[in-house]
């Protein structure tokens, strides 16, 4: 087993599925406030003395406690857990030192420059609630001003705090989600109101706490001294108690389902699904026994808090999103079920920024509807809304997560190509992100993420080397050929390269297929120029159509020779290499010629329609245009090279397709037209467009654009229900993902542009593929794995357990530098072989 991965599987994998909470962060917040808890029988001491202890081991070298951003800088909620900190150190009476540095902080221009983000763009509400009430705390157990040189944001979070406290009806003693913030809920000489120990009683969960904040709870035991709140904190304490150290999350209990799809979807949006394919399998299994038991009527009958119904969309959207990829039957309901609810909508409506990770997953979730799915319609609308209106904010501390949305909403998810969805996602510094937690972001304990994202990132540099070597052999085929200087058409060979390598969620991590199906991309685009631009109809082109019927280049001369040439080689290629295969003993040059021939004999059709000027009926342009597309040229030759592979008998006639290769002809065909109009209508060539419109002679060409566009969008989801759902094509789920794959390729030539005609527009993403390196925000901190000692075959790491659940590893001194990985990407260091920590063993089946 190679190291790095087996690292991750002892570590991570090997903790989701006996201790998933181990690999949550502690909260500083709320590992504070159990600091503060008296011991009932010696009050001079701390009941919980580990939650004191990792308050003393835990702050920033800059005077905070507190999750960090991706670049080691405080974020919001770092001034409340500062606080709150502080107030717990002053309590017992110990590190004055430590205390001193975090007021220091509080005055430092880091803070005073989160607080101006707040004044200048609004105040979330758990800040406006939690922020003011620690100030108060402080202010009376430290006897020193909060704030005191900054009187105009101060009197603002006053203001705020108590707008919320009269428009939530705290004074009639509707107390609400508020409780869920007892710990800093003013008393009654402030002027708000008094609450009565049974009130607070009467709001606790089942388990002792209220709403599952450990903060909250540590409030109310101290007020009623509640033995189902004590039984509660006790629990929580063994549960993450390590080494006399304890520092909690931000909620508890939750749902370990949850957490598991959190890092199941961090691993996959890395791009390390196929590294971990049978491990992400077991755990998707186990979560999809469980998945909908909890529907929403039953939540509505528990629903307290914030948390509780952020907490329980985003498992259902996460849920709903990865167990539909690897083809599970989950149904609309199971993530749409608030949507009934005004009361809900318009409660994250008010207050969007808390419910920023929900929204942002449920809208991917919508991604993946099908056709008639009405209900995720809805839904993405709802989240689409409150997202553009979290972006309009405009980057900066108080929308950390700008980029992520822009990301998400400036282009569909069927257009962009995966491996440069890894790359954005290694990049982004936030990407350890799991859930919004009552006053920070939850994340993944710092270890374990360091870990896998340094794999991560030598998986995508192995990738991009691999991918430039390619490259080149292919550049080199493509000139040898005399392909790339034809003197007319379109020089495509890195595009079609591009994007075949890039599309690397479906397709065959085998380096020959990949060349092979590249080599397709590049004779079809040659081929078609030739039938466009070049040949005469009489002298050339139909000669041409005939010596492909024949299969004999005799006759041909200057282009239509050279191509041939290239196109007969290639199909004897990938014949043999058929035949080389395992248990493969059927001879497909005959199939693999009719394949060419028919995508041939489109071109010419499309040729006598430009030269006799005839428009053709609808059915008659579609029934040629999904041929001379050409996608399934490239898409059934290249099936039949993986495991398992396309069965012979798919490689038939056009009216003997699979449903699922007639799909993607059409959809790919309408795509390119409904980007391609103005440069066919100089042609003279006939186009879906133009076609409906002479069908159509009222409408104009914007209504018939919206038309085809409304067309494309139900196959689409057809589409994506055939490759995702077993039982509508016999066709393997690999080759059903190959189509899916083909089909974003074309979505992202032919979004809102024609970008494979442009000689611009391709080469930022091309060279963020294959050339440019990584930028990452801070490297000091990513785990370097070891370099195996030249004279050892192996290289172990002993791992010994260490607290927090975390785990030590004594490794050699030498390890991985980054630049390193095209040097041994191909060597051997004894029986050690570098190709086999990347290379993966199967497609990857997912990526989100």
């Amino acid at each position: 087993m190679d190291q790095p991965i087996k690292v991750i599987k002892e570590t991570v994998f090997s903790l989701l599925d006996i201790d998933p909470y181990s690999l949550v962060s502690p909260c500083a917040y709320e590992t504070a406030w159990l600091a503060m808890i008296p011991h009932p029988h010696q009050p001079s001491k701390p009941m919980f003395e580990g939650c004191l202890s990792w308050v003393l081991n835990n702050q920033t070298e800059h005077g905070f406690w507190g999750i960090c951003d991706g670049c080691s800088r405080p974020t919001l909620g770092c001034l409340s857990a500062t606080l709150a900190c502080i107030v717990a150190l002053r309590k017992w009476n110990v590190g004055p030192v430590m205390t001193s540095k975090g007021l220091e902080f509080m005055d430092s221009s880091d803070a005073k420059k989160l607080l101006k983000e707040v004044e200048d763009h609004g105040c979330p509400r758990w800040f406006a609630i939690v922020f003011p009430g620690m100030v108060d705390l402080a202010e009376q157990v430290l006897k020193v001003k909060i704030l005191k040189d900054q009187v105009v944001v101060r009197d603002l979070l006053f203001k705020t705090r108590k707008h919320i406290f009269e428009t939530e009806g705290v004074n009639k003693g509707n107390y609400g989600q508020l409780l869920s913030y007892l710990e800093v809920l003013p008393s009654s000489s402030y002027g708000y109101f008094e609450i009565e120990d049974d009130v607070v009683i009467k709001h606790l969960c089942d388990e002792g706490s209220l709403f599952q904040s450990p903060s909250a709870t540590a409030r109310a035991f101290m007020a009623t001294g509640n033995p189902k709140c004590l039984h509660y904190l006790q629990s929580l304490v063994r549960t993450f108690s390590n080494n006399n150290i304890t520092g909690v999350p931000a909620t508890y209990p939750t749902n370990e389902d949850l957490i598991k799809l959190c890092i199941i979807n961090h691993v996959q949006r890395l791009g390390l699904t196929e590294l971990f394919t049978r491990e992400i399998e077991q755990v998707l299994h186990q979560v999809y026994k469980n998945y909908g038991k909890l529907d929403g009527k039953t939540f509505m009958k528990l629903y307290h808090s914030d948390a509780m119904l952020q907490l329980q969309i985003l498992k259902d959207s996460l849920a709903f999103r990865l167990l539909r990829m690897h083809g599970y039957k989950v149904f609309p309901r199971n993530i749409c079920w608030f949507l009934n609810n005004e009361e809900i909508k318009n409660h994250i409506e008010t207050n969007y920024e808390y419910f920023w990770v929900m929204l942002f997953n449920l809208y991917r979730a919508t991604d993946l509807a099908f056709q008639g799915e009405f209900e995720l319609g809805e839904a993405r609308k709802f989240s689409r809304k409150l997202l553009e209106k979290s972006s309009s904010m405009g980057p900066g501390d108080h929308n950390p997560f700008y980029n992520l949305i822009e990301h998400e909403l400036s282009l569909p998810w069927m257009a962009r190509l995966d491996h440069l969805e890894y790359r954005f996602w290694i990049e982004e510094t936030k990407t350890d992100v799991l859930w919004m937690g009552k006053t920070s972001f939850q994340r993944l304990l710092s270890l374990h993420n360091e870990e896998v994202v340094s794999l991560a990132i030598l998986n995508y540099e192995f990738r991009q080397s691999l991918y430039k070597t390619e490259l080149e052999q292919l550049t080199r085929w493509s000139n040898d050929w005399g392909l790339s200087k034809m003197g007319f058409g379109r020089e495509k060979t890195t595009y079609c390269y591009f994007a075949v390598a890039a599309a690397c969620c479906s397709l065959p991590y085998d380096s020959p297929v990949r060349i092979m199906v590249a080599k397709s991309a590049i004779l079809i685009t040659v081929a078609d120029d030739f039938f466009d631009m070049k040949g005469s109809l009489i002298s050339e082109l139909k000669c041409f159509t005939e010596a492909i019927q024949r299969w004999d280049g005799e006759g041909l001369c200057d282009v239509s020779k050279k191509i041939f040439d290239a196109l007969d080689n290639l199909v004897r290629e990938m014949a043999t290499k058929y035949l080389e295969e395992e248990n493969n003993h059927d001879d497909i040059t005959n199939r693999l010629r009719e394949i060419w021939y028919e995508t041939i004999l489109s071109w010419l059709a499309e040729s006598k329609w430009i030269e006799s000027g005839i428009v053709p009926s609808m059915d008659e342009y579609l029934q040629v245009g999904m041929t001379s597309i050409a996608t399934h040229t490239l898409l059934l030759p290249a099936s039949c090279f993986l495991k398992p592979s396309l069965p012979n008998s798919q490689l038939l006639r056009p009216t003997e397709y699979e449903s699922i290769t007639k799909l993607v002809m059409i959809i790919c065909r309408l795509l390119n037209d409904t980007q391609s109009i103005e440069k066919e209508k100089d042609e003279g060539k006939p186009n879906s467009v133009t076609v409906y419109m002479k069908e159509n002679p009222e409408v104009e060409m914007e209504e018939a654009i919206k038309y085809l566009k409304e067309i494309l969008n139900k196959k689409k989801k057809e589409l994506l229900e055939h490759v995702l759902i077993d039982g509508f094509t016999n066709l393997p789920k690999q080759c059903r993902l190959l189509y899916l794959s083909c089909l974003k390729v074309f979505q992202m030539f032919f979004n809102s542009s024609n970008r494979y005609d442009s000689d611009t527009e391709m080469l930022e993403d091309i060279g963020k593929a294959i050339y440019i390196p990584l930028k990452l925000a801070s490297k000091k901190n990513l785990r370097r794995f070891p370099k195996p000692p030249p004279d050892l075959p192996h290289s172990k790491s002993t791992i010994t357990k260490c607290s927090m659940n975390m785990y030590h590893f004594s490794r050699p001194s030498k390890h991985f530098v980054m630049n390193e990985l095209c040097l041994y990407s191909h060597k051997n260091v004894g029986n050690w072989k570098m190709t086999h920590i990347i290379m993966p063993p199967k497609l990857n089946l997912c990526s989100i």
